[in-house]
């Protein structure tokens, strides 16, 4: 899908062909759009589907008038997984900046550009080409930021959840919020080397509002990147905490288990003797009489269980 979009009278106005000074955007083109639009703007093929790749890194590169930046930006989707909540993830996107245009491709549907092409986003002009790239990519940072709260609060109510009750559902919440931000992390330390070698101003010519705007977008990305460090050594603790109290629950139960077995044997044991087919006088065993088995056999049993009390085998 292709859509064209330009600042009319201060507002983010969808238009129906190509002007100087507007935006393109690509969401999940076909390749007749490709074609389309590498005839039209003239731009090699290769930068226009770079964003399709799903892996595709982070970079930035310039040939011939032409800037392709690639950054990663942060979506969540709904796993059909009834023991997950919601997956979080992150997918290329590219901006290509040519000599009157901005062109952006994402593969799939991207929250961010949405808001800006409905006008969410204020003060947003398509034909101050510098300064549009660095709006996105400020809300591209915002939203990782979003997420990572939302990461946050999901794993507080799971753990409550698992103070409860400890179930398999939470840990696999759990990991999936662990794997979540090990996305994040990886995907915001190449936006971070991206923005590093724009700020040098070798493939964008900055002015000083614009120098402003990309020193927000840099604390922005490393302010999430700090976030995704704490949040994940807390999600890893909290992992740790739960392995350790199941496996020591796990001992508990095996402990108990076992001495009941202890105090059970008892019976089996003086009833073996006692259901022997001999006589008494061949085997020696006193007072063989029908309670005397029986009660022997509770006082063994009641004995054995409070010695392992008494020891401390039975907490």
């Amino acid at each position: 899908m292709v859509n064209y979009y330009r600042t009319i009278e201060g507002k983010i106005t969808e238009i129906e062909s190509i002007e100087p000074g507007c935006w393109i955007a690509l969401t999940d083109p076909t390749e007749t759009e490709i074609s389309d639009i590498e005839e039209d703007m003239h731009i090699e093929r290769d930068y226009i589907r770079a964003a399709l790749d799903e892996e595709e890194p982070s970079r930035i590169e310039a040939d011939d008038g032409v800037t392709l930046i690639v950054v990663d930006y942060p979506i969540a989707e709904q796993d059909n997984d009834p023991n997950r909540t919601l997956l979080y993830s992150t997918t290329p996107m590219s901006l290509i900046i040519t000599d009157k245009n901005v062109i952006t491709v994402s593969a799939k549907e991207n929250v961010v550009l949405d808001e800006i092409a409905k006008g969410v986003v204020k003060g947003v002009r398509t034909e101050q080409k510098t300064r549009f790239v660095f709006t996105v990519l400020l809300r591209i940072a915002a939203r990782y930021l979003q997420y990572l709260k939302q990461i946050d609060k999901l794993s507080n109510f799971v753990e409550a959840k698992m103070h409860r009750s400890m179930q398999n559902k939470g840990l696999i919440q759990l990991q999936g919020l662990e794997k979540s931000l090990v996305y994040f992390s990886t995907s915001l330390k190449s936006n971070e080397a991206v923005l590093e070698k724009l700020m040098r101003g070798r493939f964008l010519k900055l002015y000083e509002e614009d120098q402003d705007l990309l020193d927000d977008v840099m604390i922005e990305v490393k302010q999430a990147i700090e976030m995704t460090s704490i949040y994940s050594n807390i999600l890893g603790g909290t992992m740790d905490t739960f392995a350790s109290i199941i496996s020591n629950n796990l001992n508990i139960i095996m402990k108990r288990m076992e001495t009941i077995t202890i105090i059970l044997t008892m019976p089996t044991i003086v009833f073996s003797f006692y259901g022997m087919n001999l006589n008494e006088a061949a085997n020696g065993l006193p007072i063989a009489n029908v309670w005397f088995p029986i009660a022997l056999s509770v006082v063994l049993s009641v004995f054995i269980g409070l010695w392992i009390t008494k020891i401390g085998k039975f907490k």
